[in-house]
């Protein structure tokens, strides 16, 4: 027959079972295993044998604690805690315990009666009050519990006491300004806080911030206060006021600077703009000059790529001035430092500087780092319309992403076979994903032209990666009329129908009629469905919904085995309110 354990059952039985000195021990490990296999009853039930057996056994009572509130028993458990700080009064664990169930239970007076009784047993120790606020928190309460640690502040003394657990309770209760200044407080006596200070008070609503800014940078604020607003101010996204503000705390002499340098550095990858990444350089900069030789070198090079990162090249130079030419340095520094500078002259178009500072960089550069930059240097070169200079920056680099790049120089010469053979080559995997998807999107279009030689194409592409896409839109409209539907020329409209769809409300129009033409031809080739979701995208921008979604259904429906009907399909998702629009 089964039937359900009661307390005093438990108690007899373990009494029975293990002698009265080991029954309360051994009934606390069992209990604990039975609260793990959610067994709640019988736990209650033993945790309260052990109880009885030992009033003041506290794994006992916190045990039922736990328990009992998910039964819906805790009033059982306030005549033990009382017998229990009845025959203990001096112990600080039960007297919380207490205090804590007047709070659950709902009694304020008689919490309030039980915490002031413990502190005037305790005269110098904040815990009667941290505990009571703390159960008030619990519950929400708090207001209640902002008043208790005011009060405990009051008897004990220190200004700065409970700091922290006001700053956080007022926080809850949208005390911003409050808040402000229980952390301002709680930094300057322990600046070790500012992390946590930043982290709680980065959710300062933004009506707010100037207040919070204006408190922790005013007249008098100490050296943590005006970092952990710079830190904020980070966060906020506003990252030149930010190193203003820390600016003014670096103290050459002081010992602290090299560390909050640092750590204010790195902050700025949390936001990522160009402004944050200047910052970056600017306190890694700053760090450099303090910081002994190996590290000062590896920031200084860390300093150029976050320049780089701004779109400051100059300022890049400047930190690798000091680095790239240091024999001294660390042969990783120096490498890091080479291969950074080749890429600020190149983003600052100083290209025959930086192939002679490739020509000469011995072991300075990683062989990785030097296949990077010849492409980099040979695209820049490209860009400038420089195919010659572009060829001899690639040398004999058989990279795949090198391969790329001589077909492209090839196709803007207008060599289509060679450019065919060198992009078949470098396959699918060179460089990233935009750059695979656009390279196999042009060897298509080329692959439909039967000619050889094209340099009516070259120069059309070579006009758009120059950035002249309206040079680019007539050169192809002119290529285009050279050639056969089953030659190339739906593809070479589809093509200058995606550029001129970038070109403004004149290049839209342009782009519609290119669109049209490819869509009217039908061929069968991939150019139809591509050219009908473009003109349907096209139509979406300037709101003409309707039109567009009979594009997108045509497409799905007369060409199902299209690669670009996924897209399609969820084009139309958002034009019936599937999917909202972005």
């Amino acid at each position: 027959m089964r039937y359900r354990l009661t307390a005093s059952a438990a108690a007899t039985a373990l009494v029975a079972a293990f002698g009265p000195a080991a029954a309360p021990s051994q009934a606390v490990g069992q209990s604990v295993e039975l609260e793990r296999a959610g067994r709640l009853d019988q736990a209650a039930a033993l945790y309260l044998a052990a109880a009885r057996a030992d009033p003041t056994s506290l794994p006992a009572l916190l045990g039922l604690e736990r328990v009992l509130p998910r039964l819906g028993r805790l009033p059982e458990l306030l005549p033990i805690a009382q017998r229990a700080v009845g025959l203990e009064p001096s112990n600080g664990e039960l007297q919380g315990l207490l205090v804590r169930l007047y709070v659950a239970l709902n009694e304020p007076d008689s919490a309030r009666a039980a915490a002031r009784s413990w502190a005037r047993a305790w005269p110098h120790d904040a815990t009667p009050y941290r505990e009571w606020a703390l159960a008030l928190e619990e519950l929400g309460e708090y207001a209640a519990a902002r008043e208790v640690l005011l009060a405990g502040r009051e008897a004990l003394g220190p200004p700065t006491l409970f700091a922290v657990e006001v700053a956080q309770v007022r926080e809850r209760l949208g005390e911003w300004d409050a808040a402000t200044e229980e952390w301002a407080a709680a930094v300057t006596a322990r600046p070790a806080e500012g992390t946590n200070a930043a982290a709680q008070l980065v959710d300062v609503p933004p009506a707010r911030r100037g207040a919070v800014t204006t408190i922790l940078t005013r007249g008098g604020a100490s050296v943590p206060d005006r970092r952990l607003a710079a830190a904020l101010l980070m966060s906020w996204g506003d990252p030149e006021r930010a190193w203003t503000t820390f600016e003014g705390t670096v103290n050459p002499h002081s010992p602290d600077t090299p560390y909050a340098l640092r750590n204010f550095a790195d902050l700025a990858p949390t936001t990522a703009t160009p402004g944050a990444w200047r910052v970056r350089g600017l306190a890694l900069s700053r760090f450099a000059d303090l910081a002994p030789e190996p590290l000062a070198v590896r920031a200084r090079a860390d300093a150029a790529r976050a320049f780089l990162e701004a779109g400051d090249p100059a300022a890049a130079q400047a930190q690798l001035a000091r680095v790239a030419g240091d024999s001294a340095a660390p042969l990783d520094a120096q490498q890091l430092a080479q291969a950074t500078l080749i890429r600020a002259l190149i983003q600052a178009g100083a290209l025959d500087s930086a192939g002679a500072e490739m020509a000469h960089s011995g072991d300075r550069l990683l062989i990785d780092d030097r296949a990077a930059l010849r492409v980099a240097l040979a695209r820049a070169r490209i860009r400038r319309g420089e195919l010659v200079q572009a060829d001899a920056a690639l040398a004999d680099d058989s990279s795949l992403e090198a391969l790329a790049t001589h077909g492209w120089i090839a196709l803007y010469r207008g060599d289509l076979q060679t450019a065919r053979g060198l992009f078949r080559s470098a396959g699918p995997y060179a460089g990233d994903r935009r750059d695979a998807t656009e390279r196999m999107a042009i060897l298509a279009l080329v692959q439909r032209i039967p000619e050889d030689r094209s340099p009516a194409l070259g120069n059309a592409l070579l006009a758009l990666a120059r950035g002249d896409s309206g040079q680019a839109v007539t050169d192809l409209r002119e290529l285009a009329d050279q050639l056969t539907p089953p030659g190339g020329r739906p593809e070479v409209l589809l093509l200058a129908g995606n550029v001129a769809a970038h070109r403004g409300a004149d290049g839209e129009r342009e782009a519609a009629a290119f669109f049209e033409e490819v869509v009217r031809t039908g061929d069968g080739g991939a150019a139809p469905p591509a050219a009908e979701l473009g003109w349907a995208q096209l139509l979406l921008r300037q709101g003409r919904v309707t039109e567009a979604a009979q594009h997108l259904e045509h497409l799905i429906l007369n060409y199902p085995e299209s690669a670009v009907v996924p897209e399609a399909r969820r084009e139309l998702e958002r034009v019936k309110g599937a999917i909202p629009h972005s």
